[in-house]
């Protein structure tokens, strides 16, 4: 599988992807989000979502060129269990 990205064509090599599961054709129809774009979200260097990741506290999905992907409704739960309600 071939996939485009904005430095151009990339194709897997196998056994380059790492441990983890690998994004499937399931979960790319998901909505799913970088860690650039989950540290935004927490206020947090994206490093820190990688140890998230790392740690289990964050469920993360490997694309076949082995970076990580979180779905948006893991995220989004996460950021409701550590953002408390408020009252109006």
């Amino acid at each position: 599988m071939t996939f485009a990205g904005p430095l151009g064509q990339h194709t897997p090599t196998p056994g380059s992807l790492g441990a983890g599961p690998v994004l499937s054709p399931q979960a790319a129809s998901q909505h799913t989000l970088t860690p650039g774009q989950v540290a935004a979200m927490f206020n947090v260097n994206p490093k820190t979502v990688a140890r998230w990741a790392s740690s289990g506290l964050l469920g993360a999905i490997r694309t076949p060129g082995g970076h990580r992907r979180f779905r948006e409704e893991d995220v989004v739960e996460l950021l409701n269990r550590r953002t408390p309600a408020t009252g109006s």
